[in-house]
């Protein structure tokens, strides 16, 4: 350094051993704490992305009421929670199904949401078959595509008779897309 160059670069153009001690300890600083910064954040995000991969969905039987509540031959829809759910999720727990009683103790349950996009269906009693009103999507009284868009059949439920109630073994909500 001189009188008329107060800047630590000597005259040939190399700066000082002192300088570059800290400009390398303020580098090496910075780094770390971007580093840090972005474990804190990246990790919650993977672990967000991956652990649906090993979680096992729930499957719990659901009461949907007495057998003597069900006509024979007549579908009905019924309440059901959705087990897949989180506590906080409210309202948007609940869902539905379609439930027909065949016979005395025989009785058929399918999902409210079309195998197309997840739409619901809506039951038409006249015609005896299930219509998805968003794109046209036709299912026959046993699940089965009659018409339109839809891949698959409606999901079935399992159902079982126990101890004088209809019971329903609910399984996430199951929205599935082509």
């Amino acid at each position: 350094m001189n009188e008329n160059n107060p800047s630590p670069i000597h005259p040939c153009g190399a700066e000082s051993p002192a300088d570059v001690g800290r400009r390398g300890f303020v580098e090496r600083v910075c780094i770390a704490l971007g580093g840090l910064c972005a474990a804190i954040l990246g990790v919650p995000m993977v672990g967000f992305i991956v652990a649906p991969l090993f979680r096992k969905a729930p499957a719990e039987w659901i009461s949907v009421g007495k057998v003597n509540d069900f006509t024979v031959g007549k579908t009905v829809d019924v309440t059901i929670s959705d087990p897949s759910s989180l506590p906080w999720a409210g309202i948007s727990a609940k869902s539905a199904a379609w439930l027909r009683r065949e016979s005395d103790q025989v009785f058929i349950a399918f999902s409210v949401n079309c195998t197309h996009l997840g739409c619901p269906v809506r039951w038409l009693p006249d015609a005896e078959l299930f219509m998805c009103p968003c794109h046209g999507g036709v299912y026959y009284k046993d699940g089965a595509v009659a018409a339109g868009p839809p891949p698959r059949p409606l999901v079935r439920y399992d159902v079982r008779v126990e101890k004088g109630e209809v019971q329903i073994r609910a399984l996430p909500v199951p929205i599935t897309t082509v």
